[in-house]
């Protein structure tokens, strides 16, 4: 299959206070969240000066990309769109019909499946072309990459240097903590053809980097971020709640590491380097938060490996481990499709 661009799909982010709030409302737009939260949410934006850190990390990565390929010489055009805050996606798309662009992969920044980490990126991208029109370019999302040395070694990294932070003197009474987004539980449960494949690739992927980084150290899997009605079950425990109790099992230290995530944008700066942090300060925890793959080169990386598995010919398609195909051989049909709406 021939493409002739790739376009970077992210969630966006705001980057003036007077965009706070009508981002906020773009975001949970028919999800019943209350004012009150959203008001609650903007105050953490306001904290860094109405300026979402994701917006310039798009940034970073895009131009990263761009120098990779073109050090590999892989000769396409990277466009960049959002889902919630410009560039959107749909002018993007425009924009790519007008290069003259008919066919492109897109990379989400986002590793995992389930509804909003990956099928929600499916419908952006449709309803985007749907905007467009007729002559919108065909775009095709690349797989899932979870399990992928370039996303798990620079989270693997990232611990192993948090961990030379701590006082190597209370090493045994260290725990390692990963935390994730936390989603409905109905939507964990519908996650994949089968249901649970957001919450299980996210556990092999914490005991893939647990294993490279720190197998001597118990571990733990939580989740952060809940922004739903509070009648809605979400997944638990909350990473504050978590860490509430781990004094009493005799642990001193925590290296949190946000597995779930790929770069350091304001859910992991707020709900974990102010939110977290100040829970562990009040619990006499040592704290250290992990960092994220970034613009890592391996990470970087990785995404042209993903565009040249998925253009290598059909008898030579690039096998994961242990011989099984690619998750995006299922991913575009129905991944993360709930099973009432699976054809």
């Amino acid at each position: 299959m021939v493409y002739d661009a790739l376009v970077l799909v992210s969630f966006g982010g705001p980057e003036r206070p007077e965009d706070v709030l009508p981002f906020l409302q773009n975001v949970t737009r028919g999800r019943g969240v209350p004012p009150e939260r959203l008001a609650e949410v903007a105050e953490h934006y306001m904290h860094f000066g109405g300026v979402s850190p994701i917006n310039q990390q798009c940034r970073d990565l895009l131009a990263a990309i761009r120098e990779d390929f073109a050090a590999n010489g892989v000769d396409l055009p990277v466009y960049w769109g959002n889902r919630n805050w410009d560039p959107m996606l749909a002018d993007t798309v425009a924009r790519m019909r007008d290069d003259g662009i008919t066919r492109a992969l897109a990379f989400v920044t986002s590793a995992y499946g389930g509804y909003s980490s990956c099928r929600q990126y499916q419908e952006d991208i449709a309803s985007a072309r749907a905007a467009v029109g007729p002559d919108a370019p065909l775009i095709e999302k690349l797989r899932q990459f979870w399990d992928h040395p370039g996303f798990i070694e620079p989270h693997a990294d990232a611990v192993r240097a948090a961990l030379a932070q701590l006082d190597p003197a209370k090493r045994d009474s260290t725990r390692l903590v990963f935390t994730a987004h936390s989603v409905p539980m109905s939507a964990a449960a519908t996650a994949g053809p089968h249901g649970g494949r957001y919450t299980a690739q996210m556990e092999e992927a914490a005991r893939l980097v647990h294993a490279a980084a720190a197998p001597d150290l118990a571990y733990d899997l939580v989740w952060q971020s809940r922004s739903g009605p509070p009648q809605v079950p979400w997944l638990e425990p909350d990473v504050n709640d978590h860490l509430a109790t781990l004094p009493e099992q005799g642990v001193t230290s925590v290296v949190v590491s946000p597995i779930g995530f790929v770069s350091d944008h304001l859910e992991v700066v707020w709900d974990l380097d102010t939110e977290a942090l100040e829970t562990a300060k009040q619990l006499g925890l040592d704290f250290v938060r992990a960092g994220t793959p970034g613009v890592d080169p391996r990470f970087v990386a990785m995404v042209r490996e993903l565009v040249a598995e998925r253009t290598a010919p059909d008898g030579e398609r690039l096998r994961r481990r242990l011989g099984e195909l690619p998750a995006w051989d299922t991913c575009p049909a129905v991944c993360c499709v709930p099973p009432a709406r699976r054809p």
